[in-house]
């Protein structure tokens, strides 16, 4: 699998996981609106990409996957407190849930369609 696949397979999970928040609290799925939110946890989702030199094997679980998904977390987190946004306690739990589940869910698929069938 292409790098760039799997980056894109990344961004998009971050942005599902912003449009289905931002609808599930009836916010405006405005272009502007889901960037305002999404930026933080696309930035941390950059970092998360260069510390764990996930260019290499962009589709391992561990272990790029496990720190793209730590990163996006807590980068986005620090960022959203920086400025102003929310981080309540139970926020951070869904979005740590719900990227694990973006983020790590298209690898381990990934991986296991790789293995060999069993005859």
């Amino acid at each position: 699998m292409r790098a760039w696949v799997a980056g894109l397979l990344d961004v998009v999970g971050v942005v599902v996981f912003v449009a289905v928040g931002r609808a599930s609290h009836e916010e405006s799925g405005t272009l502007t609106g889901v960037a305002s939110t999404a930026w933080p946890f696309l930035a941390g989702l950059a970092v998360g990409w260069a510390v764990g030199r996930a260019r290499r094997r962009p589709w391992a679980l561990f272990p790029a996957g496990v720190v793209i998904w730590a990163t996006t977390v807590a980068g986005g987190m620090a960022l959203r407190a920086a400025t102003g946004q929310g981080t309540a306690p139970a926020f951070v739990i869904v979005a740590a849930s719900f990227l694990a589940l973006a983020l790590l869910g298209w690898r381990l698929v990934a991986r296991l369609a790789a293995r060999p069938a069993a005859t």
